[in-house]
């Protein structure tokens, strides 16, 4: 089983802040984008053998696979991207996300996305992946609850 270095943070809000935190002191794009690159080669390796179409996450024109394990009280995320940007936002929703309950999950609006600027600098399509790998969290966690 892969372990995962999630969460950094006790919550999911500590864990928007230090984000927000830290992209605060580059001054520039270019440096943020650098950054997120950085982040991206933090993720833990993902297995070969969960890189399959089951695994494939839909909606992204980068090929990002994730996986969700636990249940309502812990739900971990693994995932992986064979983009260095798409890599690095993925850093950063499982730094928030993965680690929590359901219901944290559920209660956390990924403010972070706004807070640095990532809405106005991302192109449609890596939003659009963002946006889907959110969506993939968010259903994880309602199935957990029961829901969904």
């Amino acid at each position: 089983m892969n372990t995962s270095p999630f969460p950094l943070e006790p919550t999911a809000a500590d864990a928007q802040a230090a984000i927000a935190d830290e992209f605060g002191f580059f001054g520039d794009w270019s440096e943020r984008y650098q950054y997120l690159i950085d982040l991206g080669h933090k993720l833990p390796e993902f297995p070969e053998d969960w890189k399959t179409d089951a695994h494939r996450l839909h909606g992204c024109t980068s090929l990002v696979w994730i996986v969700g394990e636990g249940d309502a009280d812990k739900l971990t995320f693994h995932s992986i991207s064979d983009s260095v940007i798409v890599s690095g936002l993925i850093y950063l929703a499982l730094r928030v996300y993965s680690g929590r309950s359901a219901q944290e999950i559920l209660a956390t609006t990924p403010d972070y996305i706004t807070h640095i600027g990532l809405a106005k600098h991302l192109s449609p399509t890596r939003s659009n992946g963002l946006a889907a790998l959110l969506a993939f969290i968010r259903n994880r966690a309602e199935l957990a609850l029961g829901g969904g």
